[in-house]
């Protein structure tokens, strides 16, 4: 069935959206392929409400994919998508930060997708996602582009939280100089009254048997562990930790070399470090599940 598209005119800002689905299971994105919710068949028409950052660029920050298209971008997947009705209204609330790579950014063509573009559905109205990660950055690049770092630290605001996941692209950082980019953006998190979060990488699918290997365990070329460095900081900065590494090792390891490359893009890019659509999905659900147990934001922002 071919997508339902609607496109809104409007600035760049944070729009609470109400949407009314029927039909069949409906899958409704907003901008770059991010996930808001998924509308499953029932009895009628169901209300579906969330809150979306529009912004220039719309997927990956640093402008690797370009800017996109301007407004907001709404789009409804499914067997037979049907859209009874559609409102928007400009807001500012909460927001959830997002600084990261590519394995977290809101990637702009299928089948790459980023964990954090699976983020948002887990979230109602009231908390709008703010995905301010890039295709190849790492600790020391987020910080020095003044599009990255000083613009994501000008728009927190007291109450907002920022989860912050590097390492992928830190291949020849020093432990030292690794720890001082972290906690730098740690500091300039909470000099804005926001909360900062830390998250370490999510695993690559690299195995040596049945076990993961130190590529794999995102251990660089230097011979920093920089999931252990990470946790390290946090520890050292009383800040909360998501052990991204942990969880995601752990359900890779246990589904093996063979069933783990539906996560990643293993068999259509002979790619075991970026996710799949589902390997995002996946992976999103363990940092949901972990920021719950933080109880970092209120009940009412997550989703039903």
């Amino acid at each position: 069935m071919t997508p339902i598209i609607r496109i809104f005119d409007v600035d760049p800002g944070h729009y609470d959206v109400s949407v009314v689905i029927g039909g069949a299971t409906t899958h409704v994105l907003a901008e770059a392929r991010r996930l808001m919710a998924i509308a499953s068949p029932g009895d009628g028409p169901a209300r579906h409400a969330f809150t979306v950052n529009v912004r220039t660029p719309e997927s990956q920050q640093n402008g690797y994919d370009g800017d996109g298209c301007p407004g907001l971008t709404l789009t409804f997947t499914g067997p037979a998508p049907e859209v009874r009705a559609i409102e928007l209204a400009r807001t500012r609330g909460r927001a959830l930060f997002l600084a990261g790579d590519s394995t977290v950014t809101d990637q702009a063509t299928a089948p790459y997708t980023g964990w954090g573009q699976r983020l948002p559905r887990h979230f109602g109205r009231g908390l709008s996602v703010v995905n301010h990660s890039g295709s190849g950055e790492s600790s020391a690049s987020f910080l020095a582009n003044p599009a990255m770092w000083a613009e994501m630290r000008d728009q927190l605001c007291p109450g907002d939280v920022a989860l912050v996941q590097f390492g992928h692209n830190d291949k020849q950082t020093s432990a030292v100089e690794f720890r001082s980019n972290l906690t730098r953006i740690v500091h300039g998190i909470e000099a804005r009254g926001a909360t900062p979060v830390l998250v370490t990488p999510v695993v690559r699918r690299r195995f040596t048997g049945s076990r993961l290997d130190l590529d794999g365990l995102i251990v660089n070329g230097l011979g920093v562990d920089l999931p252990a460095e990470t946790r390290t900081v946090a520890a050292a900065q009383g800040v909360a930790l998501i052990d991204l590494t942990r969880d995601s090792r752990e359900l890779v390891e246990s589904l093996g070399p063979e069933e783990s490359k539906s996560l990643y893009l293993s068999r259509e890019k002979q790619d075991d470090t970026h996710t799949s659509e589902h390997g995002a999905s996946v992976f999103a659900d363990l940092v949901a599940t972990a920021l719950n147990k933080l109880a970092l934001l209120p009940a009412t922002h997550w989703a039903a």
